[in-house]
């Protein structure tokens, strides 16, 4: 499809050449330009609007709490190979089958 360009009248893309690209109705928009050509980009969502502020502080203590467990030393790998990894695995629930713990009588 080609469009003639003329003065003060912008540029009106079809409807069935957004269709195929996959947009969708009141989707958001970026038009970017570079050197001659323009590009049309679906506007991704900002990272901040994905949370309500309640989810974030979550994330944030759970994030805080990870890298604090990793600088206590509370941490595995990296592994040179897959098998490391898997051997580093079966260790975890065998250490935990080792402690005794007191069973009740029912």
């Amino acid at each position: 499809m080609t469009v003639a360009v003329k003065n003060r009248k912008p540029i009106v893309v079809s409807p069935t050449a957004l269709r195929r690209a996959g947009f969708k109705s009141g989707q958001q928009l970026e038009v970017r330009v570079t050197g001659g050509a323009i590009t049309i980009l679906p506007k991704l969502p900002v990272a901040d609007d994905e949370y309500t502020p309640a989810e974030r502080r979550a994330i944030d203590r759970g994030i805080a709490a990870s890298e604090k467990d990793y600088k206590e030393g509370r941490s595995y790998g990296p592994f040179k190979t897959h098998e490391e990894f898997i051997a580093a695995l079966h260790r975890g629930p065998s250490k935990l089958r080792g402690k005794n713990r007191k069973l009740t009588a029912k």
